[in-house]
């Protein structure tokens, strides 16, 4: 490779990663807790899903519902939750005008939640089939849910720039589209050594040695799997961005039009006509009968249009099973007066290139095909990404630390580093603390959840920086996961009385498999922690003293 191409890859690459350094170490990090989204779940509800597979009870809501509510030529939309054991429920008001008359909407209108509407009239609830429970969104909230949200920025929604877009997803998607460019020129950069040194790694070496070494190995290993993750985050996280053009081009500017062409959304527009259904109609007859048609698949939304009025039409959408039809999509469309059958579309059979695609983006993203071991897999790819980033940033920081460089730059250097390892490596002991506070306190909501992680995590990045020291650093949080993280099954079996021996002979595999998770991290920072007290090699950080004839030294410290 010539030198001038060398230097362009270097510099992208060197440019780019550090650009985005911290911000892809949270993605990375929640994200790879989120493939484990389910099991957290039912680990902070003390309530194992494993075995719990029945027929979703929906008349017992309806005729909930109806104890509060008028529900004739009502909407709902039914979001169905992977696991199908329970469902997000948004019920409009009546299209019947001389039943209920909806709200005008204001022109500066409060959103809560996730966006919807609030209408005294209207509902937008969380509810759960086992135990027959409802909640809304806010209450309903957990760290499954903070820590899959947190892996592409949706909280950062809420802090108020308004640019035409979520500021959260827009950050995430630039941070996916400059991971795309770190990726290929590093790959690049390395590529005419890639074979003899796929395997070089010399731990015995100077710290500069092993950090190169674990960045060079870890990166080509997993550039796979990152470039996987890179190219499917950008499409699930900008695609508004992306396919804008083509809706201007071929719908005049309709996005709706496109993304139900793209078969994203369903839109159901159905005159009322006022004319009440005489009798009952039996939901959970009807959502058998199509559940049974579409074997190796599950429905994953239902749609209800003017509710027991002779209008009223009932869709549901399904998606197969991965390891029966790994890409495919299907729906039904009925109208129930007349009990005829308006569209139809099997998710097992009528597969299109459209399904393909989507296919293949969601379910390489969620890595839910393979069941729990590839899941595994999965996480500890992720894991390692977040190892590369770490041994990137030390790479960094000790290629500038030379005596030739202005103090100033070094001293620029070294807090830009220190602020990056500083909100990288707080991220484990302020989720193992989190997860012990959930189970600690007596009321745990999404406002709760944010303001135990956000601020732990902001008073323990602050500690970590005013330490000025990035061995010291790597010791104390090192040692605060080995406890933390050995506190989570403690505080689980304490609090609800599942101790992870009792989760076991139970056979609740997802509560155990959490607290199994959180030991074999406990386990892992122990042995690194005594590795780095036992065999840490010195190595040069900036040095802090401000005497002007020895400023230029840097210091040696042991790690």
């Amino acid at each position: 490779m010539d030198t001038r191409k060398y230097n362009i890859y270097f510099h992208t690459h060197t440019i780019s990663g550090i650009i985005i350094a911290a911000l892809l170490y949270v993605i990375f990090f929640a994200g790879s807790f989120s493939f484990f989204k389910d099991d957290i779940s039912a680990w902070q509800k003390g309530r194992s899903e494993v075995g719990h597979r029945f027929d979703p009870p929906y008349n017992h809501l309806l005729d909930s519902l109806s104890q509060h509510y008028n529900l004739q030529g009502r909407n709902f939309n039914f979001y169905l939750l992977r696991q199908g054991l329970g469902s997000y429920v948004d019920m409009t008001a009546s299209q019947d005008t001389t039943i209920s008359k909806p709200k005008p909407k204001a022109a500066k209108e409060e959103r809560r939640g996730r966006g919807r509407r609030q209408d005294d009239d209207a509902a937008y609830f969380r509810y759960h089939f086992a135990d027959k429970t409802a909640g809304d969104y806010s209450e309903s909230y957990d760290m499954a849910e903070f820590l899959y949200r947190l892996h592409f920025l949706a909280q950062l929604n809420q802090v108020g720039i308004n640019i035409g877009t979520p500021f959260g997803y827009l950050i995430a998607g630039i941070v996916a589209f400059l991971f795309l460019f770190a990726l290929i020129t590093g790959l690049l950069l390395h590529w005419d050594k890639i074979k003899s040194n796929f395997f070089l790694f010399r731990p015995m070496s100077k710290w500069k040695t092993v950090w190169t070494d674990m960045h060079t190995v870890l990166g080509v290993i997993g550039f796979p799997f990152q470039l996987v993750f890179a190219v499917t985050g950008v499409v699930l996280i900008v695609n508004y961005v992306l396919l804008t053009p083509f809706a201007n081009l071929l719908y005049n500017g309709d996005s709706e039009k496109l993304y139900e062409s793209l078969q994203y959304n369903r839109t159901l527009k159905v005159d009322y006509a006022y004319k009440p259904i005489n009798g009952t109609f039996d939901m959970d007859a009807f959502v058998a009968k199509w559940q049974n048609e579409w074997k190796d698949s599950r429905i994953s939304r239902i749609y209800i249009r003017n509710y027991m009025d002779e209008s009223m039409q009932v869709s549901l959408e399904a998606k197969p099973n991965p390891d029966a039809n790994f890409a495919g999509s299907g729906f039904v469309t009925a109208a129930i007066a007349t009990g005829k059958i308006l569209e139809q579309k099997s998710p097992n059979t009528d597969g299109n290139y459209i399904d393909g695609v989507k296919g293949l983006v969601y379910h390489l993203h969620f890595g839910d095909f393979g069941g729990k071991p590839l899941r595994i897999v999965f996480f500890l790819l992720g894991l390692m990404g977040c190892a590369v980033i770490i041994s990137g940033i030390m790479i960094w920081l000790v290629a500038r630390d030379k005596v030739a460089t202005e103090l100033r730059k070094r001293r620029f250097n070294f807090w830009a580093s220190n602020f990056f390892l500083a909100a990288c490596l707080s991220m484990l002991p302020v989720t193992a603390f989190t997860f012990i506070m959930v189970k600690m306190l007596d009321h745990v909501d999404q406002a709760m959840i944010y303001k135990t992680y956000f601020y732990s995590w902001l008073a323990l990045g602050v500690y970590l920086m005013a330490l000025r020291s990035l061995p010291r650093m790597n010791r104390h949080t090192l040692l605060l996961s080995a406890v933390l993280c050995l506190g989570v099954p403690i505080a689980n079996g304490a609090a609800t009385g599942l101790w992870i021996w009792n989760t076991w002979q139970q056979g609740a595999f997802d509560i155990f498999f959490i607290d199994a998770l959180f030991l074999v991290l406990a386990g892992c920072c122990v042995y690194a922690l005594a590795k780095v007290n036992e065999d840490a090699k010195p190595f040069k950080v900036l040095s802090l003293r401000k005497s002007p004839e020895k400023v230029l030294k840097p210091s040696v410290v042991r790690e």
